[in-house]
């Protein structure tokens, strides 16, 4: 059952009850529900504007769904049959006192505050046939927006190469339960994510190199004065019939708070589907934890098919959550079936809620970084809402040699585990940074968008001792600059500066073209040491208004900013993105089914907005 039913069944229930007087305290939520009902049934539109409605585009036929996602949101009276006691419902509480206690604790947890109308569900099992859906909170690191810098004085950008996507699946989760623009919380908005989430026709890297480098720019879309500039990157593709030997530890999460369907069942459903793509080379052990942790599987072959995917199936959930055992003991088998020259990979799927052991992230991080010298790699998969710890499992990810991906559907789990097996499971370079120098006879100040929590210290791009992200086969890397260029309206004068500024456009104009230089250094998966790669920015990287790839980035890089209400997001508009779109698109491979999703994303907060 759909939560949209379950509203309009609990309207129904609640006009008979209200009448009979038999239930106090549901009174003042009625219009509420029924708002709700209308909010999820999508007639949102017709309270817009006929202009807001015209901009955003009819929602008649014109949604954008994929035939193949099956829906994994679990409905809230199953949420609510599987909670533990502890979070159970005190019937004789007031619905409005548990909206209330609800809001509470949700501002607590994602540090905002918006009017929230507590939804009423059918209760199957005790008590009045009400309950209101138990919160937990979710808990996300702190993103601190970084502002402008001016060339002159901080001429280095310098950050780690992520190739994360979980905030942008994760997102997507609030958007199909209902959030408004302003639920979302700011800090699950990791712009840096979003952009990555998609692919885009970037240089394929030439012989000898181990990146193609695409480097362009354009005028930004969301402030006319300034400028953006793409830096892209891309591995070359693997061949998965010639693809090396894995060993794989399933490190899974089956503690209580796993009982949900977007959680353990939505798991198992997800990791059938990798062993498919498994051969006889490869090794696959299962460990599980709950209060305790145990070996489920031990080195399987990659083609006993039906004895792997018995034990992912027996599987159910029950307990606390032992995650620090089970990362020790994982580890442990992944150390001694490790195979050299190998994949040696451990997947951890979670809802990253630890309560057992270490459980914060400082502590996860300082357990994790001493295991990645090992060799072998993390891989974390994030599941369910409610009580995700997105904080525990992103940092588990950049600390632990990984990467970290959000499954919200057997979709997505598909894009993950079988597109894009070559990349998630195949590191070809590891502590990959980014470098990039200024021409201050072109550019007065820089923000790169997103990577806030990759930044480093320009000093850290030659240390090999630092740590940075890791990138598989196929992988793309996308970053996007906004750039305030020399004698803008908004360009900073400094009355000391023109020296400094003189010295760049001197060389008889040798820079007089150039924007910046990009660095890449990165080692090879089982180096100590640092190769390095390069590519100049000039004026002939400028592109088109038709161009796909920085337009495209561009768009993404916006939706994020409205969605983080972004301090830089300008002009910026859900209705600007849609017009933007409509007019780029058009019939080559380019737009794929994840940019057609986007734009049904997209269309659907501006008509909530």
């Amino acid at each position: 059952m759909k939560k949209k039913e379950v509203t309009k069944i609990v309207a129904l229930l609640m006009t008979g009850i209200m009448m009979a007087g038999s239930l106090t305290g549901c009174t003042s939520n009625t219009a509420d529900v029924a708002s709700q009902e209308a909010y999820e049934t999508g007639d949102v539109a017709s309270e817009a504007s006929e202009e807001t409605a015209e901009a955003c585009g009819e929602s008649d036929g014109d949604e954008y769904r994929l035939e193949t996602e099956v829906t994994q949101n679990a409905p809230s009276v199953e949420r609510g049959a599987a909670a533990d006691a502890s979070a159970s419902v005190v019937c004789e509480e007031s619905l409005a006192d548990m909206a209330s206690a609800k809001q509470a604790q949700k501002n607590e947890f994602t540090g905002y505050e918006c009017d929230y109308a507590e939804e009423c569900y059918v209760e199957p099992y005790d008590c009045d046939p009400y309950y209101c859906a138990p919160s937990y909170g979710e808990r996300y690191e702190e993103v601190q927006e970084k502002g402008f810098s001016i060339v002159q004085s901080e001429p280095l950008s310098t950050f780690s190469a992520d190739v994360d996507t979980a905030s942008y699946a994760n997102v997507r989760r609030m958007i199909e339960d209902g959030y408004q623009p302003e639920e979302i919380a700011r800090d699950a908005v990791r712009a840096e994510e979003f952009i990555n989430y998609f692919t885009y026709d970037l240089e394929k890297p030439k012989m000898g190199d181990k990146f193609g480098i695409t480097t362009q720019l354009t005028t930004c879309p969301w402030n006319e004065e300034h400028e953006l500039m793409m830096v892209g990157m891309r591995t070359k593709d693997i061949d998965l019939s010639k693809r090396p030997s894995s060993n794989l530890v399933f490190l899974l999460d089956v503690s209580g708070s796993m009982d949900e369907d977007n959680k353990l069942p939505l798991l198992q459903k997800s990791f059938l589907q990798l062993v498919d793509n498994l051969g006889k080379h490869d090794r696959v052990s299962i460990v599980t934890y709950a209060s305790g942790v145990e070996v489920v599987l031990k080195n399987a072959r990659g083609d006993e098919k039906e004895k792997i995917k018995q034990a992912i199936e027996s599987l159910y959930a029950s307990g606390g959550t032992n995650g620090e055992g089970g990362i020790q003991l994982a580890y442990k088998l992944a150390e001694n079936n490790f195979i050299k020259n190998g994949n040696n990979r451990v997947i951890l799927a979670t809802d990253g809620d630890l309560n057992i052991g270490i459980s914060e992230p400082d502590e996860l991080e300082r357990l994790i970084g001493a295991k990645k010298e090992s060799g072998v790699f993390l891989s974390v998969l994030g599941f369910g809402d409610g009580n995700i710890r997105d904080d525990n499992m992103e940092r588990l990810a950049d600390k632990g040699n990984g990467n970290y991906a959000y499954i919200d559907s057997l979709f997505e789990a598909k894009k993950v585990l079988v597109e894009e097996m070559g990349a998630t499971l195949n590191t070809v370079a590891k502590d990959v940074k980014l470098q990039v120098e200024f021409n201050p006879a072109k550019v007065s100040e820089y923000r790169l968008i997103g990577y806030e929590n990759r930044m480093m210290a320009a000093q850290d791009f030659y240390d090999d001792t630092k740590d940075a992200g890791e990138i598989g086969a196929g992988h793309q890397v996308v970053a996007l600059y906004e750039l305030i260029p020399v004698g803008a309206k908004s360009d900073i004068k400094l009355k000391y500066g023109s020296q400094t500024s003189g010295a760049a456009k001197s060389d008889d104009g040798k820079y007089s073209n150039e924007y910046a230089t990009v660095k890449v250094a990165y080692k090879q998966p089982n180096s100590s040491s640092s190769e390095m790669q390069s590519k100049v920015v000039t004026v002939r990287d400028r592109v088109p208004e038709n161009e796909k790839n920085i337009h495209f980035a561009a768009m993404v890089a916006e939706y994020a900013m409205l969605l983080a209400d972004s301090d830089y997001k300008g002009s910026a508009s859900f209705e600007g993105i849609i017009e933007q779109y409509n007019a780029l698109q058009d019939q080559s491979a380019f737009w794929d089914e994840y940019k057609n999703e986007f734009y049904y994303l997209v269309k659907t907060m501006c008509k909530r907005a």
